[in-house]
């Protein structure tokens, strides 16, 4: 599964359009435990969900599931050659909307499904050549990112759907432990962008200290 193609996938979903809006109800308390953060102890980060928004991972898994009959959940945190790690939607998708349905797809792949992919910038030209060939263009030069000290790549697009409503997309990009891991996201404005990005954070790299002689 090349993750361009997943990354795609989604803007279909994201694009969901209708005459008649989904009525948004004010916003539900929030739960008390922490049910909402997705972890992921293999790539050393977590994403906190918004709360109410669905859950469509097994989903885009199942799509997958005849190229890599062994593929295993990939919320354990298992490497396979392609695999769905969280996709999450504002609203579910076949719920139609006047607004961009806001999306969170984390997906992870080998990096020597492309050659000569050294480092989390070589991934660029892949994501450029096909998100814009979907319509979407640049906004913006793609820049290095710090979260939680880790750098990552990031990358915007846009695509005006209508002379009001216009999609981002913003893809963070790393390499670790031989694979690409992309964070897409995917909202109405750039300050939505922001606030889902602010949920992404990465654990702080531990060392056990020596045991005290006694």
């Amino acid at each position: 599964m090349r993750l361009v193609s997943l990354i795609l996938g989604i803007f279909a979903v994201g694009t969901c359009l209708a005459q008649q809006p989904v009525p948004k109800a004010g916003a539900p308390a929030k739960p008390a435990d922490d049910s909402q953060i997705y972890r992921n102890t293999t790539f050393g980060f977590r994403y906190r969900i918004p709360y109410g928004w669905v859950d469509r991972t097994k989903d885009l898994q199942k799509k997958d599931e005849n190229k890599d009959e062994s593929s295993t959940p990939a919320s354990k945190g298992d490497i396979g050659q392609g695999q769905v790690l969280l996709a999450v939607f504002e609203r579910p998708p076949q719920a139609a909307g006047d607004t961009v349905n806001s999306a969170v797809v984390i997906a992870s792949e080998s990096a020597s499904s492309y050659e000569g992919l050294k480092k989390a910038e070589d991934y660029l030209d892949q994501l450029d050549e096909i998100t814009t060939a979907k319509g979407f263009k640049p906004d913006g030069d793609p820049q290095e990112v710090t979260i939680d000290s880790r750098s990552l790549v990031e990358a915007d697009f846009l695509k005006p759907l209508n002379e009001k409503l216009t999609m981002y997309q913003s893809t963070l990009i790393m390499l670790e432990k031989s694979q690409i891991v992309t964070f897409t996201f995917i909202a109405g404005s750039k300050d939505e962008i922001d606030d889902l990005v602010e949920g992404l954070s990465f654990q702080a790299a531990t060392s056990k200290s020596p045991a005290k002689p006694h």
